[in-house]
């Protein structure tokens, strides 16, 4: 298999870092058989440093989850689904147009939980004109019912050249509503919080200790390897990318080649990184860290600048570390891109 020769081609790229999450993600993952993901995960054992209790997750969409496909999962490795649920509405789904309909994502999720899984996620998306504030609250509330202890939701986004965004253009549809989002979001964070689900990072939410691990990682820099076309891999100073073209990815690994792009980070862009994904966790931007590892005039100028966020109430400064207060989560793209530091 192709994924197995690049990971046998790249198992130096980690160094001796430990790997501690795989995460089957892309595309369509779960139509990989379960032989196909022993095999790729057998190649991981066999030639990187892993750890005990690794968390196994794997992307799969609710007409996936058939019975013949959860028993056979069974039989391998993966221990976490992340299932891209979206919304409990028939409406909805239609809507964004998903393969799957509102009584599969609902028997889906039962059927992985009675095979006896129970580290699962969902996805939900919010801030699209069909869903009231009503709708929303009652797709939150399925994920309490369920007893889901993960869930990530995001708002809804409008990519261009889709025909989403063709329609809106032609006033066939109407556009995304920033303070439609905004409320549905405080909704999220509110419902969430009385049913004892903590907001460990701006759009995922878990009981405690049931953190994504992989995400986690990703989040606090944590270098990663991404296999496949258009996978991304990061190894502490340099992000590279593989050709996204599959006829072209494959050529390339069967010459004994990896046919990809890459930057190297420099200093300002390690910094901006370190803003925008720490500033989106409860565990905040630790100052003290950055004056450790990076320049301490950058770092005077951040915390000069986080002065107005944190009287304004968009920041809390405490222990020397900026974390975001209710009302900055909302802004918070804003927030770190005024923090960021000038490349030049």
């Amino acid at each position: 298999m192709t994924l197995q020769k690049e990971l046998i081609l790249r198992k130096e790229y980690l160094g001796d870092e430990a790997i501690e999450t795989i995460y089957f993600g892309g595309g369509t993952p779960s139509l990989l058989s379960a032989d196909e993901i022993k095999r790729i995960l057998g190649t991981v054992f066999e030639n990187f440093r892993v750890t005990e209790n690794m968390e196994i997750t794997i992307e799969a969409n609710p007409d996936d989850l058939s019975k013949e496909k959860v028993d056979s999962l069974r039989n391998t490795p993966i221990n976490r689904f992340s299932v891209g649920v979206q919304s409990f509405f028939e409406e909805d789904l239609k809507w964004m147009n998903r393969a799957h309909n509102a009584v599969e994502a609902d028997t889906a999720i039962k059927r992985l939980q009675d095979s006896g899984f129970e580290n699962i996620t969902l996805d939900l998306i919010y801030g699209f004109p069909l869903l009231s504030d009503a709708k929303w609250n009652m797709n939150i509330q399925k994920v309490v019912d369920l007893n889901i202890p993960h869930l990530s939701a995001y708002s809804m986004t409008v990519e261009s050249k889709t025909p989403l965004a063709s329609f809106i253009r032609k006033g066939l549809q109407k556009n995304m509503d920033e303070q439609q989002s905004a409320a549905q979001f405080q909704i999220l964070c509110e419902k969430l919080e009385e049913h004892n689900y903590e907001q460990y990072e701006i759009s995922n939410f878990s009981f405690p200790g049931k953190y994504s691990r992989h995400n986690s990682n990703y989040w606090f820099g944590v270098p990663y390897l991404g296999i496949g076309p258009s996978a991304h891999s990061f190894n502490g100073n340099q992000r590279r990318w593989n050709i996204s073209n599959n006829a072209l990815y494959l050529k390339s690994i069967s010459e004994g080649q990896v046919n990809f792009e890459s930057e190297t980070l420099s200093i300002p862009d390690k910094i901006n990184e370190y803003i925008m994904t720490t500033l989106r966790t409860k565990w905040g931007m630790d100052l003290d860290f950055m004056k450790t590892k990076f320049d301490h005039e950058l770092i005077g100028i951040i915390e000069k600048s986080a002065i107005a966020f944190i009287e304004n109430g968009e920041i809390k400064k405490e222990n020397n570390i900026l974390t975001l207060t209710p009302k900055g989560k909302i802004f918070a793209d804003r927030i770190a891109s005024t923090l960021f530091v000038d490349k030049t």
